[in-house]
């Protein structure tokens, strides 16, 4: 009684106060929540269906496998780090209730690599019903790195290593026809361009400006394989997952002035969570309205227009025969 009292008291004297933190707090929830962006409905099963899932061992790649475990899928997780990939594997088994989870050995920044984890799972699996070209995110704003083909380290994994591996699997993929391709770009591919005479950017490095490149190459990858795969039962999309709480920073996060850091630090829990991110993923995945849609670009579950040099078809063609050409396709 004392403590209700002591609270009137309280609220009577500081009525402005109240009502600041109040507003304050819904206004930031309110935030919070449109910040989290869309939300995939669909309750499709995926039973009997199989899920090749690239980086599937952290982030938004480990929240799909369990969102498309629960849904009854074998999912296999596609990692180049095998200790934490077993891990992230236990897991998934764990949340989703579903044992049908297993682990493959893959580093997109291999050439050989890529190919030996598509000859495994041509020798080992029957069906391949969705192929999710995840693990690209891990790569963003790094140092000028080298791949072991000697590619610029964030196109060569964000898009040569998915390019690779897709295109190994695509006679499998139209076998479990319908089955899709996934790819997760990012809003980045905005400010990006192709620079088809310096690929690698040999003249002109800069972390965010190859991010964005590679991004690009991504929508343009997917808008060129729709195309491809017209008639075959095989429908492909890309998406912006948006802004999520992941390890994705690590490259740039130290390099920024540090009162830069003291301001984004308390913004973090207003960006969406690894569950969040993976919504739009998942609604690619599954979605029942998009089985005779191929091609476009999502964002929040739901479609968006890309910017204007990812709808660009000239562009997609001649990336395509390069892109075939550098990981010898042709």
């Amino acid at each position: 009684m004392q403590t209700f009292t002591a609270m009137r008291a309280f609220i009577a004297q500081c009525p402005k106060t109240i009502a600041l933190v109040t507003v304050t707090a819904a206004g930031l929830f309110g935030v919070q929540k449109w910040m989290a962006g869309g939300v995939c409905r669909s309750k499709a099963s995926l039973e009997g269906k199989t899920v090749l899932i690239t980086g599937g061992n952290t982030g938004i790649g480990k929240e799909t496998a369990v969102d498309l475990a629960k849904r009854g899928a074998r999912v296999i997780l596609a990692c180049r780090d095998m200790d934490r990939a077993n891990k992230a594997a236990e897991e998934v088994k764990k949340r989703s209730g579903n044992d049908n989870v297993i682990v493959k050995k893959l580093d997109l920044a291999s050439l050989q690599s890529v190919r030996q984890l598509a000859k495994d799972v041509l020798a080992s699996e029957g069906r391949l019903d969705v192929l999710i070209n995840n693990a690209g995110r891990c790569v963003m704003s790094c140092p000028k790195w080298q791949t072991e083909d000697g590619f610029e380290m964030q196109f060569g994994v964000n898009h040569l290593g998915h390019f690779l591996l897709t295109n190994c699997l695509l006679d499998l993929l139209k076998k479990s026809a319908s089955s899709r391709i996934v790819t997760v770009s990012s809003l980045a591919h905005q400010r990006g361009q192709i620079y088809f005479d310096d690929i690698h950017q040999e003249k002109d490095y800069r972390p965010r400006k190859s991010y964005a490149q590679s991004k690009l190459a991504n929508v343009l990858f997917t808008r060129e394989l729709a195309k491809k795969l017209q008639g075959t039962g095989v429908t492909t999309y890309s998406l912006h997952p948006g802004i999520i709480r992941t390890e994705l920073g690590r490259h740039f996060w130290p390099t920024m002035p540090l009162w830069k850091r003291v301001v984004y630090t308390p913004l973090m829990f207003l960006i969406k969570s690894p569950t969040e991110g993976a919504q739009t993923t998942i609604y690619c995945a599954v979605e029942e309205s998009l089985q005779n849609e191929s091609g476009l670009y999502y964002s929040d579950c739901a479609p968006k227009t890309a910017a204007p040099q990812g709808l660009d078809d000239e562009a997609a063609k001649k990336l395509w025969d390069l892109s075939a050409s550098m990981v010898g396709l042709i």
